[in-house]
C-alpha cells in the first residue's frame, strides 16, 4: 500500500483553518478553491468535482474536535482505487498553522498521481487560508 505524507506551514490561525476544515461539504467554498470547484452533500458522503472535471464520492469516516483532525475515504472515483483511506489534521506552530494530509491507497501504481493531485491541492488550501501579500 502506497502512503503519501504532506505538510504545510499556513499563515494563518488553527482555529480558522480547522474550522474550514471541518466544514466538510464546504471545501470547494472555504478550503481549497480552485482545487475542488462543487461539493455537494449525500448523508455522511460529499460528492466532490475537482478542477479537471473528475468527480469523487468521499465518505466521512470520522471528526475529532479536540484533535482537530478529520478522516474520510473516497468511495467512488474514476481513479482505479481498490482502497483509499486519508486524514487531514491541523496543528498549531508557532503563529500559525502546521497542515497534515495523508493518504493510504492502492494499487500502489496510483501513488505518483495522488502525489501530484495532493501537492496542487495543498497549494490552493494556502492560497485560500493564507494568500501572501
Amino acid at each position: 500500500m502506497a502512503t503519501i505524507y504532506k505538510e504545510i506551514l499556513l499563515d494563518a490561525a488553527p482555529e480558522v483553518v480547522w474550522d474550514a476544515l471541518k466544514d466538510y461539504g464546504a471545501l470547494h467554498e472555504r478550503l481549497v478553491v480552485g482545487f475542488v470547484t462543487d461539493a455537494r452533500m449525500e448523508g455522511d458522503d460529499r460528492v466532490v468535482t475537482f478542477f479537471n472535471g473528475m468527480v469523487a464520492r468521499e465518505r466521512l469516516v470520522g471528526m475529532d474536535e479536540g484533535a482537530r483532525r478529520l478522516a474520510y475515504s473516497v468511495t467512488e472515483s474514476p481513479t482505479g482505487f481498490t482502497h483509499h483511506m486519508a486524514s487531514a489534521q491541523v496543528f498549531a506552530e508557532g503563529e500559525g498553522t502546521r497542515f497534515v494530509w495523508i493518504t493510504d491507497c492502492l494499487p500502489d501504481g496510483v501513488a505518483g498521481a495522488v502525489d501530484d493531485f495532493m501537492g496542487r491541492g495543498l497549494l490552493a488550501l494556502k492560497e485560500t487560508l493564507a494568500p501572501g501579500p
